[in-house]
C-alpha cells in the first residue's frame, strides 16, 4: 500500500469521529482486561446463583489497581443499568482508585450500560469514559492495537452501523501497514462464539465483525464478554476469548455433543480477569482467578499466541 492510500485511510478514520490514540509508554508490562463487572439484578437471581458478586468485583479491581498494569480495558456491562446514576457509585470509586494509581481505563458499551434508555445510558458512560465512540475506536498500547467495537446493534441506526463497518475496515487496513503496530486485538461485548446456555453465540457479531478479523494478518485475538464464563476457541488459525468473569452471575455452559470446542477445557472460574503481555512477536495471555476463599487472586490459566 502506498503512502497516499495510507494517508487517505488515516484521514477517513479521523473524519468518522473515531478515536485513534497511542497510549503513553510505561514501565508496566501487562495490559489488563476485564468484563461484566455489573452487580446482579434481582430478576437474574431467579435463574442463576449469586455468590458475593459485588464483593468479588471489589476484590478484582483492588488487585488490578495494586498490580498497576499498563492500562485497563473493560469490555462492557460495566454496571447493571447504565442510565441510573446510583448504579455507578461503587464503580466510580474503583475507577477513581485505578486512575489515581496512574492506570488509564478504557471501556466499550455492553447491553446493561444502555439498558432501558440508550441515549441516557451512553451519556452516563461517556462521563466516565470520554474516549468511547459508539461507532468504534482504537487504542494502541505497547505496539498492540486494541480495536473497540459496539455490538449493541439494536441501539445503532442503520447509518451508525454503516459508519462503524467503514471505520472497522479502514482501521484494520491502516493498522496492517503501520510499522509501529505488531498485532491487533479486536474487542466488542457480545461473544461471536460461546457455549453459555444463557446467551450463546452472537450471529450478528459473526457476520459483521468476524470476517474482517479473520482477513487481517495482524489481528490475532478476538476478545469479548457477555457470556459470564472463561472460554477459549481457535477457528481458522484465529483465537477467540470470552472473559465475562468480572462479577456478573456465573452462567452454565453447554456440555452436550453440539458444544463448541473450548480449548480451556474445565477451566471456567466464577471470577477472573486477564493480563496480556507482548514478548517480541508473542502474546502471553494469563487469566487470574479469584481464590475460593476470596482472599485475593491467583494465576489460573495461560497460553501464548505467536
Amino acid at each position: 500500500m502506498n503512502y497516499s492510500v495510507f494517508a487517505f485511510l488515516w484521514a477517513f478514520v479521523s473524519l468518522t469521529g473515531s478515536v485513534w490514540a497511542q497510549e503513553a509508554d510505561s514501565a508496566r508490562a501487562e495490559i489488563a482486561f476485564i468484563s461484566d463487572t455489573q452487580a446482579p439484578m434481582c430478576v437474574e437471581k431467579l435463574f442463576l446463583k449469586s455468590n458475593q458478586n459485588t464483593r468479588a468485583t471489589q476484590i478484582l479491581f483492588h488487585e488490578i489497581t495494586e498490580y498497576k498494569p499498563r492500562c485497563l480495558f473493560i469490555l462492557g456491562d460495566v454496571v447493571s443499568k447504565g442510565p441510573r446514576e446510583k448504579k455507578w457509585r461503587e464503580m466510580d470509586r474503583y475507577l477513581a482508585a485505578a486512575r489515581a494509581n496512574g492506570i488509564p481505563v478504557y471501556a466499550l458499551l455492553g447491553n446493561h450500560d444502555v439498558m432501558g434508555n440508550a441515549r441516557k445510558g451512553e451519556a452516563k458512560f461517556n462521563k466516565r469514559f470520554p474516549d468511547q465512540v459508539n461507532t468504534g475506536f482504537v487504542k494502541i498500547v505497547d505496539s498492540i492495537a486494541v480495536v473497540l467495537l459496539n455490538s449493541n446493534f439494536k441501539t445503532l441506526s442503520v447509518e451508525q452501523q454503516r459508519q462503524q463497518q467503514e471505520f472497522y475496515a479502514s482501521a484494520l487496513a491502516a493498522l496492517e501497514v503501520d510499522p509501529a503496530v505488531r498485532c491487533i486485538i479486536v474487542t466488542c461485548h457480545h461473544a461471536p462464539y460461546s457455549n453459555s446456555k444463557i446467551v450463546g453465540s452472537n450471529e450478528t457479531v459473526q457476520e459483521q465483525f468476524v470476517p474482517l478479523f479473520k482477513g487481517s494478518a495482524k489481528a490475532k485475538l478476538f476478545m469479548t464478554g457477555h457470556a459470564h464464563d472463561f472460554e477459549y476457541f481457535r477457528f481458522d488459525g484465529k483465537y477467540f476469548l470470552t472473559i465475562g468473569g468480572g462479577g456478573g452471575l456465573h452462567q452454565p455452559l453447554n456440555t452436550g455433543k453440539d458444544r463448541l470446542p473450548n480449548e480451556a477445557g474445565d477451566y471456567n472460574p466464577e471470577y477472573q480477569y486477564v493480563l496480556i503481555q507482548r514478548n517480541g512477536a508473542q502474546l502471553t495471555i494469563t487469566s487470574n482467578r479469584l481464590k475460593a476463599d476470596f482472599s485475593g487472586v491467583e494465576t489460573g490459566y495461560s497460553f501464548v499466541i505467536d
